[in-house]
């Protein structure tokens, strides 16, 4: 074994996370190839396949009629994404038993850096096997765990021996570890750059780490001075408890192209009444509502508008993307969603008018603000309790509820993109 220190990042990741839950909930779908997804008789696509499906060739991003084509024997579960949050909760409770430096990227990962923790828990790989064996106790989830020196090697080294995985990768292994892999392995290089970086016949991310860096970076600019970086092993990023949320939003991708202005009408509301709600739950308000269509034939535009007031109540939000509905071509859309950002924490005071007398226009907005936020908080008592699609606005009553759409929610986090790269 290396004589190199324990490395202190770690990157666990769930395995097959929505379809996992979902066999876990119903074990008489163990062995079965299981994916949860859309329906395949429109633009559905799967979100996770579980490692039966995957052995089809199946995998996530995929069409869901391109996956049934490939398995027939496909197993299609509508996603539950109020199940998947709740359970992410458990995980990163899990996680923040042993450390408060947890930076979570979505519902089933996280990365943690465990310096400091060595005198309750011990060393990075002793932290490491007992987050996974609590997720599978507490859970009956199984997690695969990378630790390393940094956050690329640690998400690398999880990916590298699942399922079930476990993988360290220490100092002096980072070599060995990473020349044999395909350059593709780095993060930053899609399938772009990966034609591009084998037309130099860089194939191996060996051979990118042999090349000169200024020659990288004259062809490559600044994301191949990145991916030259993660090429030996360099990766200066920390993990981040907090991240700052940029935006928080919904879109959905219609089986059909959708042109009855009430239909878009109604999806658009849904959407905007789940973006409230998350924003709500996550002790967040924002300035600026954007609107996304995109038409059959691919062209995709936008419309924002930024708000006076931030806001994270549904009716306003409503109210000023479907004005901008109003503002783009009519014509029959592939897809429709809406995003709210620059977000604030909702602790955050709004002043009023600064002189006695009459009241502003703004002290009116605001108390008209605080009633509605005051009725909405007792609704969203009962959509915690009972799931959000207790209380909705009277014309959504019978509608399809956006989480079950074949589109789903923004999730926030993820890692940030490196400079310029293409992906």
């Amino acid at each position: 074994m290396s004589s190199s220190p324990v490395p202190s990042i770690l990157h666990v990741d769930m395995d097959a996370f929505y379809a996992s839950v979902e066999l876990r909930d119903n074990p008489s779908l163990a062995g079965l190839p299981v994916c949860v997804g859309g329906p395949a008789s429109g633009r559905g696509v799967i979100a996770a396949a579980s490692y039966e499906a995957r052995a089809f060739g199946v995998h996530s991003a995929m069409p869901t009629a391109e996956a049934r084509r490939r398995c027939p024997e496909l197993v299609l579960l509508p996603p539950d994404f109020d199940k998947y949050t709740s359970v992410s909760r458990e995980i990163m409770g899990v996680f923040q038993r042993y450390t408060p430096m947890v930076e979570p990227l979505s519902l089933d990962e996280a990365f943690l850096d465990v310096t400091g923790s060595e005198r309750l828990f011990g060393d990075g790989i002793q932290v490491g096997r007992s987050i996974k064996a609590d997720i599978l106790r507490e859970t009956g989830l199984v997690a695969s765990v990378g630790v390393a020196p940094t956050k690329f090697l640690a998400k690398l080294a999880s990916d590298l021996d699942k399922p079930d995985g476990f993988r360290v990768i220490r100092e002096g292994e980072v070599r060995e570890v990473l020349d044999p892999l395909p350059v593709s392995k780095i993060y930053g290089v899609g399938p772009r750059l990966t034609q591009r970086l084998e037309a130099l016949g860089v194939r191996t991310v060996s051979d990118l780490a042999d090349l000169p860096r200024d020659e990288v970076r004259q062809r490559f600019g600044a994301s191949g001075l990145w991916i030259h970086d993660l090429a030996h092993g360099i990766d200066p990023r920390r993990v981040t408890p907090r991240r700052e949320e940029k935006s928080h939003g919904m879109e959905r991708t219609f089986p059909e192209d959708l042109a009855d202005p009430d239909q878009l009408r109604q999806f658009l509301l849904s959407f905007c009444e789940e973006v409230a709600f998350t924003l709500r739950d996550k002790g967040l308000r924002g300035r600026t509502v954007t609107l996304k269509a995109r038409y059959g034939d691919f062209s995709t535009v936008t419309r924002s508008k930024t708000l006076d007031y931030p806001t994270n109540l549904g009716p306003r939000i409503f109210k000023v993307a479907h004005e901008l509905l109003g503002r783009i071509e009519r014509r029959p859309l592939r897809l429709l969603g809406v995003s709210v950002s620059k977000l604030e924490d909702v602790r955050r005071p709004q002043q009023g008018s600064l002189f006695n007398g009459h009241p502003s226009s703004r002290d009116l907005w605001i108390e008209s603000q605080s009633r509605l936020a005051r009725a909405t908080e007792s609704l969203d008592r009962l959509r915690r309790r009972h799931g959000r699609a207790i209380v909705l606005p009277a014309s959504l009553l019978g509608q399809e509820a956006p989480r079950q759409a074949s589109g789903r929610p923004e999730q926030p986090g993820g890692e940030t993109d490196p400079p310029d790269s293409e992906r």
